[in-house]
């Protein structure tokens, strides 16, 4: 979406120029040029908001926009044997991997690791995330110290 409307608005800003050459040259309206510079350079700000903002947030390591950390959690709690997760942590590695953490408490043992590939699977197909590391603590979740929420 993004790279079609750079073309579009690549097409535009060089039509532009154009035609604002041609009135010029035409009609002697010189004032036209620094108009046309400045819808220019508003159209390629507006343009460039999105990646500006897409920037900012792969290099906070904030959650792509495209996943919800809530569902993410709610997916995971719903497990079987999964009494409660705790520090998940979701982040963009780059513009098409996203990588995940979590703490999964299993009381009753470890899963197996057939149990790990068919979550790493379901990660990747309902959420898009490539990378999941995934820690299972048996036993109570207030034995680990990164348990409660506001511990990071």
């Amino acid at each position: 979406m993004v790279r079609s409307f750079t073309c579009w608005g690549d097409a535009a800003v060089s039509l532009g120029v154009v035609i604002a050459g041609g009135v010029i040259i035409i009609a002697g309206w010189n004032w036209l040029d620094p108009a046309v510079s400045i819808v220019i350079s508003a159209v390629i700000v507006w343009s460039t908001w999105g990646l500006l903002r897409e920037a900012i947030n792969y290099s906070l390591d904030a959650v792509p926009s495209e996943i919800d950390p809530k569902e993410v959690a709610r997916y995971l709690s719903g497990l079987p044997g999964v009494d409660a997760i705790h520090d998940l942590h979701v982040w963009a590695m780059s513009t098409t991997e996203t990588a995940l953490t979590c703490h999964l408490v299993m009381p009753k043992g470890h899963p197996g690791d057939e149990f790990l590939q068919n979550l790493y699977h379901h990660l990747h197909d309902k959420f898009e995330i490539e990378h999941p590391t995934l820690q299972i603590e048996i036993g109570d979740a207030g034995a680990c110290k990164l348990a409660p929420d506001h511990v990071v």
